[in-house]
């Protein structure tokens, strides 16, 4: 299978950056005047990739807002993911899981694996037991043609004090950025080890070295602006993925008001770029 970072280059340069995201939490279901079971996170969330597939270069499930309806919201999340699966679309689905040895195989062959049953073009991954802890699945993501996207700076007010404590003399969320641009090396045109890195504030990291893509959360409802993002990932080696959700899912439960919103904010990021 061709590689995660070749397969992304060529949806970015099709469709634009933009990362849409489907949150089905409780909020949004009511605002669309939808139930909060599995028939209305099933409506809301097929209407998202009706709207989103063959339109956006990547889409980005939230998996707690499927897990909390149980067996039932997971079965909706495979055919969310097996639907985007058949569009041009990438899918990344936000996990943020971590952890050693044979749990973390676990993880893999339930995510990132050839076959695996949800399996998504990416997922997100949390490197606190170690970034070295990820490896084992990160070349199973390989090995598939999949990509994984590690949480590094992310936009939480709350993840300063982790990521950016000293190590050695580089930050934590440094350290993280350095291992994957490590795995991306000699990589054509990109790796496809990713890292999170928040649009909200100045995250002071290098990442001239990447060589691979940074998924961009806080765009829109977060108060990131397209205006910011070129300041903010100046000298990166690799592509910028603004993530956008609710901004853009207020727009439903319309499927040309949804579309037209993302594709708005696609337009807008692209004008801001030049």
């Amino acid at each position: 299978m061709t590689p995660f970072g070749a397969r992304l280059v060529a949806v970015v340069r099709a469709h634009g950056p933009l990362c849409a995201g489907i949150d089905p939490h409780p909020a949004l279901l009511a605002a669309w005047g939808l139930t909060d079971d599995t028939d209305g996170l099933d409506r809301f969330a097929l209407t998202c990739v009706e709207a989103f597939a063959g339109q956006v270069a990547v889409v980005k499930p939230q998996s707690a807002f499927f897990e909390r309806h149980g067996s039932a919201g997971i079965a909706v999340l495979e055919r969310v993911l097996a639907a985007l699966g058949e569009s041009s679309t990438l899918t990344i689905l936000d996990v943020k899981r971590g952890d050693i040895g044979s749990t973390m195989d676990g993880y893999a062959d339930a995510y990132l694996r050839v076959g695996a049953p949800l399996g998504a073009d990416a997922v997100t991954l949390s490197p606190y037991l170690g970034p070295g802890s990820l490896a084992a699945a990160i070349r199973t993501a390989e090995d598939a043609g999949r990509g994984v996207f590690v949480l590094a700076r992310t936009s939480n007010p709350e993840g300063a004090q982790v990521q950016l404590a000293a190590l050695a003399g580089r930050t934590v969320a440094q350290v993280v950025v350095d291992d994957a641009a490590a795995r991306n090396a000699g990589a054509d045109p990109l790796g496809g080890t990713g890292v999170v890195v928040g649009a909200t504030r100045d995250h002071g990291l290098d990442l001239s070295a990447l060589h691979g893509p940074v998924l961009a959360p806080g765009l829109g409802a977060q108060g990131a602006t397209p205006g910011e993002l070129a300041g903010l990932f100046a000298g990166l080696d690799g592509v910028v993925l603004p993530a956008a959700s609710r901004s853009v899912l207020a727009a439903g439960p319309s499927v040309a008001r949804l579309r037209a919103a993302a594709l708005a904010l696609n337009e807008e990021i692209a004008a801001a770029a030049e």
